[in-house]
């Protein structure tokens, strides 16, 4: 108990004066008051599928810096919380956050799924108050892991094998607690369908943006989520 000794000693003195020995009651105790501010454990999602590249456009360079830039907020401004990096393709890898800056698009396909048992786990292992995955993406689950180690893979639509193992892996990350944040860089009509799905799932976000506009989005909701957890 942080006990505020000379307040309380004052309180005991003006009730009785100078009485010795000096007798402590209940309501002469004083405590000094503090802010606490809740920890987070965030585990960062990369999409770094071959779709981030394609069409003319590099959509991977932006998001690395945005998640450079949210790693360097964390660090500076909330020390007591946790981030980790993990890339998905056409499995999912935790990189270190120093290697970051130097992670480059492929495989070709996106294993969703993957990238979410693998965040899940971190996170799990990690005593916060506030645990969240922070998913980039720009296409649909494309992969999936079977029980004997393998991948499949299926790039034509949406698969409802593939869907149905996405899904109930956001389903596991809700059970556990996990809030997921989801932000679209594509807003093909599939793709706004599968983000709010997961979105209900997980009673998580869904933004679709742009690169241009990602770090604004993906800083100010983290920022916002934080101001909330402080009481």
């Amino acid at each position: 108990m942080n006990l505020d000794a000379a307040g309380t000693l004052s309180r005991a003195l003006a009730r009785q004066g100078l009485k010795i020995p000096l007798e402590l009651d209940y309501g002469d105790l004083l405590v000094h008051q503090a802010d606490y501010r809740s920890s987070a454990a965030t585990v960062l999602m990369l999409d770094c599928s071959h779709s981030m590249i394609l069409y003319g456009e590099d959509r991977f360079t932006p998001a690395k810096k945005v998640a450079l830039a949210l790693t360097h907020l964390i660090r500076t401004q909330f020390p007591g919380d946790s981030i980790r990096v993990v890339l998905f393709h056409d499995g999912a890898e935790e990189i270190p956050l120093r290697a970051l800056a130097k992670a480059q698009v492929g495989p070709y396909h996106t294993n969703t799924a993957a990238g979410l048992r693998l965040a899940r786990k971190i996170l799990l292992s990690q005593s916060k108050d506030m645990r969240q995955i922070i998913m980039i993406t720009d296409g649909k689950p494309s992969a999936m892991p079977l029980p004997d180690g393998r991948v499949y893979i299926n790039s034509v639509g949406l698969d409802p094998a593939i869907l149905k193992t996405t899904f109930r892996e956001v389903a596991e990350c809700r059970r556990s607690g996990i809030q997921i944040n989801t932000f679209m860089l594509a807003r093909d009509r599939s793709l706004v369908e599968f983000v709010r799905k997961v979105g209900e799932i997980c009673r998580g976000k869904a933004y679709f943006t742009s690169p241009m506009t990602l770090g604004q989005f993906i800083l100010s909701d983290f920022m916002k989520r934080r101001t909330r957890k402080v009481s």
